[in-house]
């Protein structure tokens, strides 16, 4: 019974969230900024909410010691600013 029983922090699903909110991060900048990715216009909104959201949570445990900190902070600023934008452009367009 020598073998460890408990999971290492390195295991936790807490890893993802960082490389997850880039993703997201990426989707959602790409979505509202690039005309060749006009495609992409429609999901802006809702990858830049789960780039803040995946993000937020990132750099949480990225302080921790669990998942990569400077991934997670990098996803929630790139959802922000597709975020942003995709709403910028709802208000010019409807106003």
């Amino acid at each position: 019974m020598s073998e460890r029983i408990a999971s290492d922090p390195a295991d936790s699903p807490a890893v993802l969230l960082g490389p997850v909110a880039l993703f997201f991060g990426v989707i959602a900048t790409l979505g509202v900024s690039v005309p060749l990715f006009f495609f992409l216009t429609p999901f802006a909104a809702l990858a830049g909410a789960l780039a803040l959201t995946l993000g937020a949570a990132g750099i949480h445990y990225g302080r921790r010691g669990i998942g990569r900190l400077w991934v997670a902070a990098a996803g929630t600023a790139l959802g922000l600013v597709g975020f942003a934008a995709f709403i910028g452009f709802l208000v010019m367009f409807a106003g």
